[in-house]
């Protein structure tokens, strides 16, 4: 197996000939790999299938490494799902509230957001927010999940209570609305509107259903 020569009772190795084979070569290429790009493909798993059905075949795939890589990086699936919501929650709820933080009126931007659910593709509507599929299909039951969607949602209606209250003193909400209930009508409806999309209901029907709740919040 080695090329040497005798001399006395020393073997003299020839490391030249050992072994052809370059173990540098022998790393996995799946050790390498962009973190922040695999959680975004693997949120686009858990987003597309819900998390029952997404497989760990479908993870490591969409994400590009082996199973040990996953277990090694982001644990479980379930940790790894923990950090797609999360991630999901921060990215999704800075765009929003940079939208409606830009704009003159705060409060007309969340009208706008409100119905601007009707609008997009069949597929867009179908495939809802990853939020509230989560709190749909795994709130109720998974505790880790439901802590997740309670700490997001309550920076949400914080900052709803904010611009009701701001948008009552500028007239554009009536002045009886209580901000605390407001902010949590304001959620819900978000979130209403997102489940009733996901079941096909249409986009005129979705508008008018929008109206009508903010409707219940401006000076009558």
């Amino acid at each position: 197996m080695f090329a040497g020569a005798k001399c006395g009772t020393t073997i003299v190795i020839d490391i030249s000939v050992q072994n052809p084979y370059d173990w540098s070569m022998a790393r996995p290429r799946e050790f390498e790999f962009d973190r922040g790009e695999a959680l975004k493909r693997a949120l686009a798993v858990f987003w597309e299938k819900g998390y029952e059905a997404a497989s760990t075949d479908d993870l490591v795939r969409a994400m590009g490494i082996g199973r040990q890589s996953l277990y090694d990086t982001f644990g479980d699936k379930h940790q790894l799902y923990l950090e797609t919501l999360r991630l999901y929650d921060t990215n999704s709820g800075a765009a929003f509230f940079k939208r409606i933080y830009e704009t003159p009126s705060p409060f007309v931007a969340i009208c706008d957001y409100l119905l601007s659910i009707a609008d997009g593709t069949c597929a867009d509507r179908a495939r809802g927010c990853f939020f509230v599929n989560a709190t749909s299909e795994l709130a109720p039951s998974d505790p880790d999940v439901a802590e997740v969607i309670r700490a997001g949602s309550a920076l949400c209606e914080a900052a709803f209570e904010r611009i009701l209250r701001e948008a009552k003193q500028s007239g554009e909400v009536d002045r009886s609305v209580d901000e605390r209930v407001g902010a949590r009508f304001l959620l819900a409806t978000i979130r209403g509107l997102r489940v009733s999309a996901q079941a096909g209901v249409g986009p005129d029907d979705l508008r008018a259903i929008a109206t009508l709740a903010l409707s219940s919040l401006t000076p009558r």
